[in-house]
């Protein structure tokens, strides 16, 4: 689906901000970009508009679908298939090991949950991921999977979710925009273009040749379990 942007000039429209945020608080703010908007917000502002369904939020599942139908005082509709379907939820993993600093990961996680510096190795901030998945398409080398993710103690409106969770990652998320903002820089870029797009020729080099090491390494380990002891 493609990404579709939104714009935030609300201060004039008090009632429309305010029903922005009561439907943003059912969104569980992933900021996986399923739904075809940036992030939670702008989906938010969409609903309120009229320019988008309440049917396309696959993290929220069932919580979400009811939560907008009692909100907005419309029938409940299921979960739109075009937007993917609702699965339990995950979080990123890094193979340290394989990952080669490439900072690719760290350019699109949407809540700033991924750390590390070029051409070191990355980790992932367990408790902040919001499994978005949006950091898998860019990764060179294959070495981001997802792992289940730990089911909260204190589940709030969702049972994957607590609120204090989901409050977190909506901070993290609209720290994020308003940096990106000042240096004027896209709040982050659809998942399926972020792994074409390089600075420079330099860094193309760069990351082919630390790819070639990671498969050299990985030849080298299968070439040996293969051996005869």
């Amino acid at each position: 689906m493609p990404i579709q942007r939104q714009t935030f000039d609300l201060e004039a429209d008090e009632p429309l901000a305010r029903r922005i945020a009561d439907i943003d608080a059912w969104l569980p703010q992933t900021q996986c970009m399923r739904c075809g908007y940036p992030h939670c917000r702008a989906y938010a502002e969409a609903i309120a508009r009229g320019t988008a369904a309440t049917d396309r939020c696959p993290p929220g599942g069932a919580a979400t679908l009811a939560g907008l139908a009692r909100l907005l005082d419309r029938p409940r509709l299921p979960l739109n298939p075009a937007y993917g379907a609702h699965a339990p939820r995950v979080r990123a993993e890094i193979d340290e090991a394989a990952c080669i600093g490439c900072r690719k990961c760290l350019v699109v996680c949407p809540v700033d949950a991924i750390v590390g510096a070029r051409r070191q190795m990355h980790s992932v901030i367990a408790v902040e991921c919001t499994g978005c998945e949006l950091c898998l398409p860019p990764c060179p080398v294959d070495c981001i999977r997802l792992i289940p993710a730990a089911t909260p103690a204190q589940p709030g409106r969702w049972p994957d979710f607590s609120d204090e969770e989901v409050q977190r990652a909506r901070r993290r998320c609209e720290l994020r925009l308003a940096r990106r903002a000042r240096r004027r820089m896209p709040a982050t870029a659809p998942a399926h273009t972020v792994g074409a797009r390089l600075d420079s020729a330099g860094k193309k080099a760069e990351i082919r040749a630390a790819v070639a090491r990671v498969r050299a390494k990985r030849h080298a380990q299968a070439v040996r379990r293969t051996e005869p002891s």
